[in-house]
């Protein structure tokens, strides 16, 4: 008998709605996530600790973590703090790199994670990859995805603009990441999975064409669900292709050269996407997504983050080594600098000052 479906890892609740996070110890009670409510919540020194008193009341049988940064160290200092609990879930409240730390510390002691994100910076909020610091770096490590998502979008909102609007970046660079897919499927033959490609392109194109902003509910809703999507995707695919190709390259280059000096991921990200676009010659897409992350105030241009194009052309250059056997736009053009210098001098002039 034929295979007539698929089972697809995803969470059993994604609740995305101002308001949500009050709402949190209901909605694990009622899709059975923990009638006991016993639960171990991660939280950092900043955003999660200060809403540690609103949500407190409605958790009053959780156990409270303070985790001290995102590196592979304090994750695993959190497994051993929460290990022998008799947890129903694990809570990660607040920023990426908590979500990050609870997920894998959640995933070494064998409970579900609960990822209640304080900001929309990029899409491992959903993801089945843990991004930790570590002696080396920085590592990737897989996860499962969260068993629920919770956003609350009063929240969002309260959070700094450019952790939000890095959000933004990373999104649309799924667009790229996608043309980069197809690109390794023509020349390599690299199967695509169909599904999960249309999940990361259409999460990363609500996104690029909304005609709002992050002052307002309904894009923010948009973003939310766009990162969870992508996440979502990267389940579905086994991997990060469906959302990371030549900008996650040139994001991951910055990281590497330029550790102390390296911007927002999804800003980097956005400025990678936008200049592979115009590698690949979709110059009008190129062209239309830049003003699109101009219109965010996200960086499409070195400069505007602190680089200069010299330091630039050497991230382009070095970015293929950050993902071995990957293929993208720039394993495909194997670009010098001088190649890469013309080029970006083209580029700079199609997408204007």
């Amino acid at each position: 008998m034929p295979v007539l479906t698929r089972l697809i890892p995803s969470p059993v609740v994604v609740d995305i709605r101002a308001g949500a996070l009050d709402d949190l110890g209901c909605v694990l009670a009622d899709e059975r996530i923990s009638h006991s409510g016993k639960l171990a919540v991660a939280v950092s020194g900043g955003s999660g600790a200060r809403l540690r008193e609103r949500v407190a009341p409605s958790l009053p049988g959780a156990d409270w973590f303070e985790v001290g940064g995102g590196t592979l160290d304090d994750a695993i200092k959190l497994a051993g703090a929460m290990k022998g609990g008799h947890y129903d879930a694990v809570v990660g409240l607040g920023g990426g790199k908590i979500i990050d730390c609870a997920k894998f510390a959640a995933a070494r002691i064998g409970l579900p994670l609960v990822a209640v994100p304080t900001n929309l910076a990029h899409d491992g909020l959903c993801s089945p990859v843990a991004t930790l610091d570590n002696d080396a770096g920085r590592g990737s490590y897989g996860v499962p995805n969260p068993i629920a998502v919770v956003i609350d979008l009063d929240v969002i909102r309260a959070a700094p603009a450019r952790f939000v609007r890095a959000g933004i970046g990373d999104a649309v660079s799924n667009v790229s990441a996608i043309a980069d897919w197809e690109l390794a499927n023509r020349v390599k033959g690299e199967k695509i999975d169909g599904l999960a490609a249309a999940m990361a392109r259409q999460a990363g194109e609500a996104v690029l064409r909304h005609p709002g902003g992050i002052g307002d509910n309904e894009f923010l809703q948009v973003l939310a669900e766009a990162l969870v999507l992508s996440g979502i995707a990267m389940s579905v695919s086994g991997d990060s292709r469906p959302s990371s190709g030549a900008c996650h390259e040139i994001n991951h280059a910055f990281d590497l050269l330029f550790p102390e000096r390296a911007a927002a991921h999804g800003e980097q990200c956005g400025l990678g996407a936008a200049f592979a676009m115009y590698l690949r010659g979709a110059h009008e897409e190129s062209v239309h997504m830049a003003g699109v992350l101009r219109r965010h105030g996200l960086p499409v241009l070195p400069e505007e983050i602190g680089f200069t194009p010299e330091e630039f052309f050497r991230v382009v250059e070095f970015a293929p080594q950050t993902r071995p056997g990957r293929y993208t736009i720039l394993e495909h053009l194997a670009l010098n600098t001088d190649q890469i210098k013309d080029l970006y001098a083209d580029y700079v002039k199609a997408i204007g000052s």
